[in-house]
């Protein structure tokens, strides 16, 4: 008996899905553990845990670096920035060095942008000596390298651009876009959000020196957080109003940590641990997951989900397993480097500073390459908050501990902590008899990876000592 057409249609294999549509949303500068998500009862952020609840929510997850444009370029490459000699803060991304949206766009027909904030990857061209050479050698790139590049300067442009880039995606094709907000970049508005946080009520972590300033600052930081969740709620709510968000993967996450006490800038966990939560309907099964993720792990992760074989050159490693319930080989470090912050001349430990970072499943070690340069906060050394814990503590008003973590002369070469007995880093164990064998063994990571790297920074571990 002869089958009609509709039966055979019927009797075949159900088509295999075609890629997924990717959205990599960012805030800037947010650490981790500033989403209701992620245990915080203080903050106001309910799109946000929604859409973890839907999703896969990453605990330990580690940009690259603590800066917006060289982590930025470790998302774009799935390299490490000093693999693609982008450790220098208004340095472009050179056009030999791959990003992924270019990956997708070459290899699986992506229409790809970036929209929003500012991407930073085509570098700062102040002052004109350096404009003359971005213009002369066309080191300003990522217009030619994707489908849609635009920038904004407030929340309502950012939003507008995320849907003129939807509204110019052609029939047919799968997109892929970094849309990028400001939000909780500094300087942080007042009355962010309708219901701003109060800062009495707010825990504050046990680094933190206590006054009524450092307070209503770090309530600021929470207001924006919230504004962000508001536009994340828009941004969610626009893709399944066009009927996309069935097939789109989503990833959240931030540029780099808070630009708060011992964050953005530094190698502490304010400074590189930072949110990502994904979500991908039908295929990406909900849940938590303490593996190690790198930020050089998300560009070949979107690859791997689009079906496209991940460059040999990205030294990051797919996290498509966690996602999907499939295979998955853990990581046993995450690496993070500092280099210089803004264009400006190095004349403090915020502009420019030299520090290495391996985490481990427990333990982490920094390595402070300029220890002799004392603390200098990123983006808030002018505020009036800290100008007043700066004549606190010539007063002698500060306690020992924070006098000594925040205005000491020198910072350690070594820093050691144990992360689950010590979370918040306040007891450096480097140095001690009891820690030797695990110093040592963070060290011998480092010191591989700055090898593998090409780094320029002096290594870790020295030469033995001669014998006299």
């Amino acid at each position: 008996m002869r089958l009609s057409a509709l039966a055979l249609l019927l009797l075949a294999p159900p088509a295999a899905a075609g890629p997924p549509n990717i959205l990599l949303v960012l805030s800037d500068d947010q650490s981790w553990a500033h989403l209701g998500c992620y245990g915080n009862p203080d903050i106001k952020t309910p799109n946000l845990d929604a859409f973890a609840k839907e999703g896969v929510r990453f605990d330990r997850y580690y940009v690259g670096t603590p800066q917006c444009v060289p982590s930025r370029a470790t998302l774009m490459t799935g390299r490490s920035a000093i693999a693609v000699q982008n450790t220098r803060f208004s340095a472009p991304l050179a056009a030999e060095y791959k990003t992924w949206p270019e990956v997708l766009r070459e290899k699986a027909g992506y229409f790809t942008g970036v929209a929003g904030r500012t991407y930073h990857l085509d570098g700062s061209a102040t002052p004109p000596e350096t404009r003359k050479v971005f213009d002369e050698f066309g080191l300003a790139t990522f217009p030619k390298r994707l489908d849609f590049v635009k920038t904004a300067g407030n929340r309502e442009q950012m939003l507008g651009q995320y849907r003129e880039f939807l509204d110019a995606v052609p029939k047919g094709k799968p997109f892929a876009l970094q849309l990028c907000f400001s939000d909780p970049h500094r300087p942080l508005d007042k009355n962010a959000v309708p219901q701003p946080h109060d800062p009495a009520k707010l825990k504050l972590p046990p680094f933190y020196p206590d006054t009524r300033l450092v307070r209503e600052d770090f309530a600021r930081y929470y207001d924006e957080i919230s504004r962000f969740d508001a536009d994340i709620g828009t941004v969610l709510a626009e893709l399944k109003k066009r009927g996309l968000d069935g097939d789109t993967l989503v990833v959240v996450s931030a540029d780099n940590g808070a630009s708060q006490f011992r964050g953005k800038g530094t190698l502490n966990e304010f400074g590189i641990h930072c949110p990502l939560v994904a979500r991908w309907p039908g295929r990406a099964k909900p849940g938590a997951t303490a593996e190690l993720i790198s930020g050089e792990d998300v560009g070949p992760t979107f690859l791997a989900a689009a079906g496209v074989e991940v460059p040999k050159e990205m030294t990051g490693r797919s996290f498509l397993g966690l996602l999907t319930g499939g295979k998955y080989a853990p990581r046993e470090y995450v690496f993070a480097q500092r280099g210089a912050h803004g264009s400006g001349l190095p004349t403090n430990s915020a502009l420019f500073d030299l520090g290495r970072c391996v985490v481990g499943t427990r333990h982490k070690l920094i390595y402070n390459a300029l220890w002799q340069i004392p603390y200098t906060p990123v983006d808030f050394a002018g505020d009036e908050m800290w100008k007043e814990l700066v004549a606190m503590n010539k007063d002698g008003k500060l306690s020992p501990e924070l006098s000594k973590l925040y205005f000491g002369p020198t910072r350690p070469m070594f820093e050691l902590y144990d992360l689950e007995a010590d979370p918040h880093e306040l007891k450096n164990l480097a140095g001690t008899p009891a820690a030797a064998d695990v110093e040592q063994k963070l060290k011998a990571a480092l010191q591989e990876w700055m090898i593998l790297q090409r780094d320029f920074v002096p290594l870790p571990v020295p030469p033995p000592a001669k014998k006299k």
